[in-house]
């Protein structure tokens, strides 16, 4: 085969490791998605069967994690990527240390889940956890939407869209603590509350940094402690947008 036949050979089966790398990911974002998912409606139904299973399988997410880490030391050790394709590996990397915590995290809300089944459940079906479970589900799904597509755009949006999460945490946190305070026996319903909550606000801050990441892999930037606008204002002067 001639060098020029050769390189191109190479670098199709490059092209094709580096999408097969992204669809495992987007398969490890679609299984945390469904723990998530899980997780919260073994709150809301009261089912500490499915409870039990989110907290089962979180070693599946824990196993895609380092096959996924393994895989990515084999192309920067075989291909010694460059540019584009190094930046892509180094986002997916980083984007499956927050999808693992994502499942931690979706793990904890089961935890509870499955305890507070076994008690009589609240009149309201904690509400407050379902709506705010709804907020943190469709960030992360959006987020690995804007992965699959590669869409920069819809990543920088979804970087401002994680103060609702943020906002939605801190009322449940003042609600909570009044409760508290009115009647010392709805302690530990508000603390089981406050510990859900504070969950979910932390997956949206991993779904933020995988929306950072598509950014990242896009563009190039690393807009990580940036203010958004002046992100927007200099990608809009570099004619990126």
């Amino acid at each position: 085969m001639e060098g020029s036949a050769l390189g191109h050979h190479i670098s199709r089966r490059f092209d094709g490791d580096l999408e097969a790398l992204r669809g495992r990911v987007l398969n490890m974002g679609g299984f945390v998605e469904l723990q998530l998912q899980s997780a919260v409606a073994s709150l809301i139904e009261g089912d500490s069967e499915l409870g039990l299973k989110v907290s089962h399988d979180d070693h599946k997410v824990n196993e895609m994690e380092v096959s996924i880490d393994e895989e990515c030391s084999r192309l920067l050790a075989t291909r010694s990527p460059a540019a584009s394709d190094l930046r892509l590996i180094v986002a997916v990397i980083k984007t499956i240390t927050d999808l693992e915590r994502i499942g931690d995290e979706a793990e904890k809300v089961a935890v509870i889940a499955t305890r507070l089944a076994m008690v009589e459940r609240p009149g309201d079906r904690y509400r407050e956890i379902k709506h705010l479970g709804r907020l943190a589900q469709r960030l992360l799904h959006e987020a690995l939407d804007a992965f699959a597509r590669m869409d920069a755009d819809s990543a920088l949006r979804l970087c401002r869209e994680d103060r609702f999460i943020d906002e939605e945490y801190e009322a449940i946190q003042r609600q909570c603590i009044t409760f508290m305070m009115e009647d010392p026996r709805t302690m530990r319903r508000s603390l089981d509350v406050l510990w859900m909550a504070r969950a979910l606000e932390r997956i949206g801050d991993h779904a933020k940094n995988v929306s950072e990441y598509v950014v990242y892999m896009v563009h190039g930037k690393d807009i990580r402690h940036t203010e958004l606008d002046d992100v927007e204002r200099e990608l809009k002067l570099t004619g990126r947008r």
